[in-house]
């Protein structure tokens, strides 16, 4: 029953603050900000003891807004479309597609993952995260999504090996969107879409997906159920399916008995989304619910989604509860 998260950290507020000051850094302050970041990433997750660690994602401005700026063959946004009102997905506007995409220098998550290498302690087993091509080709406009997404695959792929290749042993591809969005396009589709983009590292890494419904200011984005991708996302060439189980009361937990027959199963038993702080009982008792219907040696337990739109002081309670909790029934 391993302990786990999903990406995402949230960013120390020097950071936030340094980041709206770029200009009066020069290259090797900003080089010590990232460093000095991850090592607050990292010193959380292993002061809450868990098993696999990442490095909070503290060097993109998002989980995926970031790998953009990677891109060739677009015209970024140069600002959002509202910026007033109750906070929404719709204040991440669209980078104009201009060319066929390339990523010729990477996406970055290789450098990425050789920071957390140098960074991290021994012990915890290290994670990146990259978005697959699905999901990034939502924030593109330009050609039929589906046609953007084509495009992105390779370049997605690429960066899968290249992170192989550096000693990564365990990536997690995101496709939120998928996730969102099965409910109204083919789920099968999907699947081929995201078994092309990782077919190069099956086999050569623990490989994970995260089904979630959206993150963005604590907002989901698509109906909150599983229904419509199952069966069909048990194609899905990966070791572990994410499932957030934690905000959703725990709805349609039956889906992780399906999944662990084929797969492992990490499943969200802490609510990124509230600030109430579970206690390590109260993840006790979700763990023993989890493991009444998929066994043990399936399980990973994770918070529900990435942590980077929870406030830093819940976060790290949250983590060392998440794993206090686990360790009540490991020992029982």
């Amino acid at each position: 029953m391993r302990t786990t998260v999903i990406g995402s950290y949230p960013f120390p507020g020097w950071l936030e603050f340094a980041c709206q000051n770029l200009d009066k850094f020069g290259e090797a302050d900003r080089a010590e900000l990232q460093d000095d970041a991850v090592i607050a990433a990292i010193h959380d997750q292993v002061a809450a003891g868990l098993d696999v660690i990442t490095d909070g994602e503290q060097t993109r401005l998002d989980f995926n807004l970031s790998f953009y700026g990677f891109l060739s063959g677009i015209e970024l946004e140069p600002a959002p479309p509202r910026n007033f009102g109750p906070p929404a997905h719709d204040q991440r506007g669209k980078h104009k597609v201009k060319g066929n995409l390339k990523a010729p220098k990477g996406l970055g998550v290789v450098d990425e993952f050789a920071r957390l290498k140098r960074l991290a302690p021994a012990g915890p087993v290290l994670k990146a995260s990259v978005p697959g091509p699905y999901t990034l080709s939502g924030r593109l406009a330009g050609p039929d999504r589906y046609e953007l997404t084509e495009q992105l695959i390779p370049i997605v792929r690429a960066e899968l090996e290249a992170l192989v290749a550096a000693g990564c042993t365990e990536i997690t591809v995101d496709e939120p969107s998928m996730s969102c969005y099965a409910y109204k396009e083919d789920p099968l589709r999907f699947v081929d879409i995201f078994n092309r983009t990782v077919q190069p590292v099956v086999g050569r890494c623990r490989l994970s997906t995260h089904l979630c419904f959206g993150n963005y200011k604590a907002r989901a984005v698509g109906p909150r159920h599983y229904a419509s991708m199952f069966p069909a996302f048990l194609g899905m060439n990966v070791d572990e399916i994410h499932v957030e189980m934690a905000s959703r009361e725990f709805s349609e937990i039956e889906i992780i008995r399906a999944i662990a027959e084929v797969k492992h199963v990490a499943v969200g038993i802490i609510d990124v989304k509230s600030y109430y702080i579970e206690t390590p009982d109260d993840v006790a008792a979700r763990v023993r619910y989890c493991v009444h219907h998929a066994p043990a040696e399936r399980l990973s337990f994770a918070p529900d989604c990435g942590l980077s739109q929870t406030a830093r002081w819940a976060a790290k309670q949250k983590l060392k509860n998440l794993v206090a909790g686990v360790n009540i029934v490991r020992g029982s």
